[in-house]
């Protein structure tokens, strides 16, 4: 009996396709990959062709309850934390203020691990694999840890920054955070951008440096700053260097998040939420454990993360726990801290996971610029004129980029329908 021969031959893949011991994702190839655990059994995960058409398209409605989870989480974070670091405690003749930077900050990561856990647990409840791995490969552990580093140290520079340069040149330097992320797109993961993004990017950027610096309250807050720096000896060149390599760390942690997310698909936001903190709170732990040793070794070192500690032989946690105990009204406002940043982290995530981190950073960097024009609503407040500039330019960019991106999406849709017109005309005539 004859052989019949198959009219489409099937094909065979090479083997190092199912071979990648790695875990990393093939960008370019559309097929399950199989793991090397147990019994070398199909991991099940999409690769990014896949993962990418079938995520949900995250639309205005979800972009509104991001971005409004994002201030209010924020918005209370940043009243507990001027309350922390500013409130006078014990007799007036001998007060004392929390200055335990490092302290919170793992606080506050601890308590987010744990909301990203919960997060990751709900959010993957109708997945047959839940909940997904927190660490799914060993090759997304380099751009982790990296996330974690300059997360948790950009903070610290920044305050040793603010005590050799005055408030002025750190507020507009803090309001370009978005040029150092999309430099790092451009030059780092070779990302590039349409003209008009540019445009936005400028725009937002000097219309948020504007309206915080023609504000009273940033005049007053310059005037202080420059009252006290005048008190002490300050470097001018090694704030600045201190000023960016704070907004180097900045750039790398949200464009290496995007570089995650776009690498190792269907890595998602929950699964970096977790990761980040724990390996955040790693790392600050064990500053907190060995700063005694680290402090004793380095004058440069003590001054940029703590200088809050009075004697190299003391911790700063031990420091802080012995704060906690004298004054315990601190530590309620701690947790309540910790709790906001942990819930605005969701917020964020899911930001980041189903929009950009340039649009992540857009959000944070026009917070306080809105939340003073909400001010001017409810309690009668004035706006200058220049910060009416100011509010003129970070609208105008984010309402072009808005209408640009409109008119392309329907260009997109009306050269698909034409696609399909045409597919339909071919299997008539067929």
């Amino acid at each position: 009996m004859a052989r019949k021969k198959n009219p489409t031959p099937m094909r065979r893949e090479p083997s190092d396709i199912f071979n990648r011991s790695d875990g990393a994702i093939d960008k370019h190839l559309g097929y399950r990959q199989v793991d090397n655990k147990e019994n070398g059994h199909a991991s099940g995960a999409l690769t990014a062709n896949h993962a990418a058409g079938a995520q949900k398209e995250a639309g205005l409605t979800e972009l509104v309850f991001c971005v409004a989870g994002i201030y209010a989480s924020f918005l209370t974070w940043a009243v507990l934390q001027e309350r922390i670091t500013t409130t006078r405690y014990g007799p007036p003749a001998a007060p004392e203020t929390f200055t335990y930077s490092i302290f919170l900050n793992t606080v506050q990561s601890t308590l987010a691990a744990l909301a990203g856990y919960i997060y990751l647990r709900l959010s993957s409840r109708s997945s047959p694999n839940s909940p997904p791995p927190i660490f799914p490969s060993r090759a997304i552990f380099p751009p982790l840890a990296l996330v974690a580093i300059t997360s948790s140290l950009a903070s610290p520079f920044g305050y040793a920054a603010l005590k050799h340069i005055d408030y002025i040149t750190f507020i507009l330097a803090k309001s370009c955070k978005l040029l150092p992320v999309m430099l790092l797109h451009l030059t780092v993961f070779r990302k590039s951008y349409p003209f008009y993004k540019y445009a936005v990017v400028a725009a937002v950027s000097a219309g948020v440096a504007l309206f915080t610096i023609a504000s009273p309250s940033a005049a007053r807050k310059a005037s202080s700053h420059s009252a006290a720096a005048a008190l002490r000896p300050g470097n001018t060149t090694w704030g600045l260097l201190l000023l960016g390599v704070n907004l180097l760390f900045d750039g790398l942690t949200n464009s290496t998040q995007d570089y995650i997310f776009t690498a190792f698909r269907p890595y998602g936001g929950p699964q970096m939420m977790c990761a980040q903190n724990i390996m955040s709170t790693l790392l600050t732990g064990a500053y907190l454990l060995l700063s005694p040793l680290l402090l004793a070794s380095s004058t440069h070192l003590g001054g940029i993360f703590s200088s809050s500690i009075s004697s190299s032989s003391e911790s700063e946690l031990s420091a802080a726990l012995a704060f906690i105990q004298r004054h315990p009204q601190v530590g309620w406002d701690v947790l309540g801290f910790a709790a906001c940043g942990a819930f605005g982290q969701v917020f964020i995530f899911y930001t980041l996971a189903h929009f950009s981190s340039l649009l992540l950073v857009t959000v944070t960097v026009t917070r306080k610029m809105l939340t003073m024009v909400l001010s001017v609503v409810w309690f009668g407040h004035r706006i200058q004129g220049m910060q009416w500039a100011g509010v003129g330019l970070v609208f105008g960019g984010i309402g072009a980029e808005g209408l640009i991106q409109r008119r392309e999406k329907a260009a997109r849709a009306r050269a698909k329908k034409v696609v399909e017109e045409q597919e339909e005309l071919k299997k008539k005539a067929e």
